[in-house]
């Protein structure tokens, strides 16, 4: 579709199903050099074969809160590509099916499992590529995702307390990163969906009464986004047309952001 991406050494973590997976497409057709990592093999096996109509990703396994598996995921990486320019972090887990929820109600395994997976990977991920654009001297860009829930809560129908809170500090994380990255040419930036079509969130996209919800929370579209309309942002933040844009929180919310939300009650 373009060469926005063109020769640029990307690596997507957590880049076999959902988010990740859509945005690995779309680098794949702005010319990337791409790797994806996942901890599933057989997921990993499947994301290339789904891809290679587009172009030819490759796939580590890798355990992003594991910070060996995270140091050997990146010297694979930058071996492979002799260097690194991109790294998108999408990985991340809804906490439920552990015991995340309602502040009083939050298990001690809810809150541990999901902030591992969601804000230990992404300080982990992060750190790793500071470190190599650092050692190198070279600019670099870093995107990490987060949600709206980390900033503008919905208890009503989306009231876990632990994944709010990994997401609000993955914000705080990159701000502070591209604060103090910046003069070394290194940008760190931030896509926040709201409620998006992919397996992670099915419990929500197929309740009758939070697709009626969002009628009026993001009623760009009926319905939630597709992973493409994230796909799209994080090509442009990931590419020399953001040059000059760092520090940013970019909200793919259909208007989740500046809508009240009406429910039953």
């Amino acid at each position: 579709m373009g060469n926005r991406l063109e020769n640029k050494r990307c690596l997507i973590v957590g880049g076999t199903t959902g988010l990740g997976l859509a945005a690995a497409k779309r680098f794949l057709e702005e010319g990337a050099r791409l790797l994806i990592a996942g901890r599933s093999v057989e997921k990993g096996a499947e994301a290339v074969d789904a891809l290679s109509p587009v172009g030819a990703a490759r796939f580590f396994s890798c355990d992003a809160a594991d910070p060996t598996q995270v140091g050997l995921l990146f010297e694979h990486t930058i071996g492979l590509f002799s260097g690194l320019d991109v790294l998108y972090h999408v990985a991340g887990i809804s906490g439920r099916k552990y015991g995340d929820g309602p502040l009083d109600q939050c298990t001690d395994d809810g809150w541990h499992t999901t902030l591992d997976a969601n804000l230990k990977s992404t300080f982990l991920t992060n750190r790793a590529a500071v470190r190599h654009f650092l050692e190198k001297k070279q600019p670099g860009s870093i995107l990490n995702m987060a949600s709206v829930l980390g900033f503008a809560p919905s208890p009503k129908y989306f009231d876990t307390v632990a994944y709010a809170a990994s997401k609000g500090g993955i914000i705080a994380l990159s701000k502070l990163a591209a604060a103090r990255y910046a003069p070394d040419g290194i940008r760190v930036n931030v896509i926040a969906p709201s409620l998006i079509d992919t397996p992670m969130a099915a419990r929500a996209v197929h309740d009758d009464a939070v697709r009626a919800y969002l009628q009026t929370k993001q009623p760009l579209k009926p319905g939630p986004g597709a992973p493409e309309d994230c796909a799209d942002a994080a090509v442009f933040l990931s590419s020399d047309e953001a040059r000059f844009i760092t520090g940013v929180v970019l909200s793919v919310d259909g208007g989740w952001c500046v809508s009240e939300g009406q429910w039953n009650k």
